[in-house]
């Protein structure tokens, strides 16, 4: 594996969650854009069907960091473990939306390509 150092080794474990570099988030999706590919990526089992999402933000056309306030704002409108849309096309969305659901300890379920931009899917947790 040319992209390991000789002291690495490829892990066979899944990837860390939903979004995790290397991992497509839905099938079909391709990855982060650098993330591994080949035979040492993670598999992703494509019978997952992706959740509806109860509330759909349309943060297209607001650039950074105005898609991830609507969804600090709206989050709360939608009971735990329900799961919101956001819909933006700032490429600072594509590593923000997934990066705030982790700091935040909601879980970032899916990202879709769109016609132009991307759909992303978060699922409340508390």
């Amino acid at each position: 594996m040319s992209w390991l150092r000789p002291d690495e080794h490829v892990d066979d474990r899944p990837a860390a969650g939903p979004g995790a570099p290397g991992t497509p988030s839905a099938p079909g999706i391709p990855s982060a854009p650098g993330a591994p590919s080949g035979p040492a990526a993670v598999p992703v089992a494509t019978a997952a069907p992706v959740p509806q999402p109860l509330l759909t933000i349309d943060a297209l056309g607001r650039k950074c960091p105005i898609p991830i306030i609507m969804l600090a704002e709206q989050i709360r409108d939608v009971p735990v473990g329900a799961v919101i849309a956001v819909l933006a096309d700032d490429p600072a969305a594509y590593t923000d939306v997934p990066a705030w659901c982790g700091m935040k300890s909601h879980e970032f379920v899916f990202r879709s390509e769109l016609k132009s931009g991307w759909a992303f899917g978060i699922r409340r947790r508390y």
